[in-house]
């Protein structure tokens, strides 16, 4: 959705969405090294602002919206002072975030990174990180400050609500002023997936081959070599983090459940029994104890999918799309019947948008792979089975059912009512928020540097 008003409060995204994770990206990356070659722009509380950030930030806003964003740096940096004043008193209100919570969004944004940029070292070398846990470990305490905003800003607005006639002003407003939203093209979309699983006799053989490598190296062989010999992580074989199979973790490493649960099962010199991933099947050995940080090497073997399992995959999926062209059974009902997605199984098969948390995808920002599938559908049509991955974990068969799908228009207040609502209890929310910062400015240490000290904001961050 795209907004004529250039007003910041009307473009400001919702707290989760990737140009307020990349602000926060931007404002925590090596901040102690770039300190020495960098100004300081504001100080609230213990958050520190850089000057670089001011500029990357307008850069990546005006990205988002396409270059129709016209807002200056003073305006810029209100609005960051704003974000880290509730950070801040996030902390001073001792609000709690999990580590579940934190590297559940973590998986989340490293799925969007990955989806707009083709693979994951293209994220490593754009962002400039050295690797993938480099970036997991930077993204996890980006994270962990972003949750602590929303709940802070979810507890200062709790109580608020809007009535219908404060829709319908807020409506005659915008309208009033000819500054109607244009609402982009959206759809809803549902899938049914079958994941390819090797074969019985395939999935011993790995595990065999894991008990072999085993043995050999608790009766004398190197891990290591092991690993550079036998192991498919492709890591394995370059020089930084997973070099001969060798990691660092931690509880709060990005690593996948699975591997976590069982390094921390082991005590130093321990080969664990081999143990599934989504990833395929592992053996870990810890070698040192470090605190709480353990230095591990592992082997990974990926079981091999034949074509036979590829084609019985891509038969199942076709009968199941048949049964439901034929009437024999609706969308829904073959969901709950054979889908294997348990994100979507229990939601008649919707598919979540991870940059809005609802079912709503604008096609103007769709990932090019799915648009290319689904744009020329109508609203009930299902695509063909296709094949798709998610990185190296999962290998699928999949039909996508094109849900609804609504064209491009300026918004309507009865057709829309609902987006209009939302928007309504959104600048609702903000001016609750705006009305909380300019009181806890008051008691809230701030420092701003000389060259912004001429900017008119519109609260009282200079205290004079």
């Amino acid at each position: 959705m795209q907004l004529k008003n250039n007003n910041l409060k009307y473009i400001r995204m919702k707290q989760n969405t990737i140009v307020m994770v990349l602000l926060l990206f931007m404002t925590v990356i090596n901040a102690q090294e770039r300190i020495k070659i960098d100004g300081v722009a504001i100080v609230v509380g213990k958050n520190i602002v850089l000057d670089s950030d001011i500029d990357k930030f307008k850069k990546e806003l005006q990205l988002r919206v396409e270059g129709k964003l016209d807002i200056t740096d003073c305006e810029i940096l209100e609005e960051v002072m704003t974000q880290k004043l509730i950070a801040h008193h996030a902390v001073v209100d001792s609000i709690v975030t999990s580590d579940a919570e934190i590297n559940t969004e973590v998986e989340r944004n490293i799925s969007y990174f990955t989806q707009q940029l083709g693979t994951m070292e293209k994220v490593v070398k754009m962002y400039g990180f050295n690797d993938e846990e480099d970036l997991r470990k930077e993204l996890y305490e980006i994270q962990k400050e972003q949750l602590l905003i929303q709940k802070e800003r979810a507890s200062i607005t709790e109580k608020i609500d809007v009535t219908p006639e404060e829709v319908r002003t807020y409506f005659k407003n915008l309208e009033k002023d000819g500054n109607l939203p244009e609402f982009s093209a959206e759809i809803e979309l549902a899938q049914i997936v079958k994941y390819i699983k090797p074969s019985e006799e395939e999935t011993n053989r790995v595990i065999e081959k894991l008990k072999e490598i085993k043995a050999e190296i608790e009766s004398g062989f190197s891990f290591r070599l092991k690993a550079i010999i036998n192991s498919d992580d492709p890591a394995v074989s370059g020089t930084g983090p997973g070099a001969a199979g060798l990691y660092s973790i931690t509880r709060e490493s990005g690593f996948i459940k699975e591997f976590k649960e069982v390094a921390f099962t082991l005590d130093e010199g321990e080969i664990s029994e081999p143990f599934e991933s989504g990833f395929g099947f592992h053996i870990i050995l810890v070698e040192k104890i470090k605190g709480q940080e353990r230095d591990v090497r592992h082997i990974l073997i990926q079981p091999v999918i034949s074509k036979a399992e590829l084609d019985a995959s891509y038969n199942e999926v076709v009968k199941i799309r048949e049964q439901i062209l034929n009437g024999e059974i609706t969308f829904e009902e073959a969901v709950i019947k054979y889908s294997e997605d348990k994100e979507t199984k229990n939601n008649n098969g919707l598919l979540l948008n991870p940059q809005t948390n609802d079912t709503s995808f604008d096609l103007t920002r769709m990932d090019p792979n799915l648009y290319n599938k689904i744009s020329n559908l109508k609203a009930g049509e299902i695509t063909e089975p296709f094949y798709d991955e998610i990185r190296a974990e999962s290998k699928m068969h999949k039909i996508i059912l094109v849900k609804s799908k609504e064209d491009a228009h300026t918004a309507n207040f009865t057709k829309d009512y609902e987006k209009i609502q939302q928007l309504t209890l959104q600048k609702k929310k903000e001016e609750t928020v705006e009305k909380w910062a300019k009181d806890k400015i008051k008691d809230t240490y701030i420092k701003i540097n000389d060259d912004y000290k001429k900017c008119n904001f519109k609260n009282n961050w200079k205290k004079e």
